[in-house]
């Protein structure tokens, strides 16, 4: 990352333990060395092993990635560039309105049985993304499930965790996929309005539609990492922290750049 980048995310990292005074012996690399390896992986799609000489050792890099992921550390890392970013654009640090939508993406052969399946209106056989964004296209919860998972049974569970993060979140925007009890749901058990989105009989081809674009928008984003343009990780968590990732190297590009001067 550049320095400009890097001036940016830094104060917004978490403390290690061993800084807090809570025992443990200081880290032997950067952090700054550990995220732009990270970085490359996600976004080269090299395996752990492959990891060029630049960085620290393969086996250290990936230590550092499981660590944030086990202790949902990319995941605070994350939502503290979203709340810059939204307070940067003019918006609320919380969101009262998003979108729900999901992906279907192929699976590697490291994918086992047990977390894959068989998208039959994709034709896909892998996984798939569920996804809750902000009116800015910003990440706020995604679940990885087996690509046969129904999308209203995932997003009952996505969507109480996403509610539970953000209390005053009001309104989800939604696709036809989402109707049926889930709209009950949502209301009488999160005190969420899901609005559906449909495409009008009339119209032919293709058709922007109000407020779906906006998740659309982030998943063509994670399909120009080439480590997410295919499932190739043994543990949906990981799939999940990817996910996280991507949108932190989107986030600190977009904070590094001059902000717009108004009026």
């Amino acid at each position: 990352m550049t320095d400009t980048e890097w001036a940016v995310v830094l104060p917004l990292l978490p403390v290690p333990g061993w800084l807090r005074g809570r025992g443990g012996q200081p880290e032997a690399y950067c952090h700054r060395q550990m995220l732009d390896a990270i970085r490359y992986l996600v976004d080269n799609g090299v395996k752990w092993r492959a990891m060029p000489a630049d960085f620290p050792p393969w086996d250290r890099v990936y230590a550092f990635f499981r660590r944030w992921r086990d202790h949902g550390l990319v995941q605070e890392f994350h939502d503290r560039l979203r709340t810059k970013v939204r307070m940067r654009a003019g918006r609320d640090a919380e969101p009262t309105a998003a979108v729900i939508d999901s992906q279907s993406v192929k699976a590697d052969a490291v994918v086992g049985a047990d977390s894959r399946g068989f998208d039959g209106g994709k034709s896909i056989n892998g996984r798939k993304r569920h996804v809750v964004v902000d009116t800015l296209g910003l990440l706020l919860g995604v679940m990885v499930t087996a690509a046969d998972t129904g999308d209203r049974k995932a997003a009952e569970v996505l969507l109480r965790q996403v509610a539970d993060a953000h209390h005053r979140l009001a309104l989800i925007w939604a696709d036809g996929g989402y109707t049926g009890s889930l709209v009950e749901y949502c209301l009488a058990a999160l005190a969420l309005v899901l609005a559906i989105v449909k495409r009008s009989d009339d119209q032919k081809g293709f058709v922007v539609l109000p407020k779906r674009w906006i998740v659309e928008r982030l998943f063509a984003h994670l399909m120009r990492s080439r480590r997410l343009a295919r499932d190739f990780e043994r543990r949906t968590t990981s799939a999940e922290a990817m996910v996280y990732w991507s949108m932190i190297q989107l986030m600190a590009r977009r904070l590094a750049r001059p902000h717009p001067q108004r009026g």
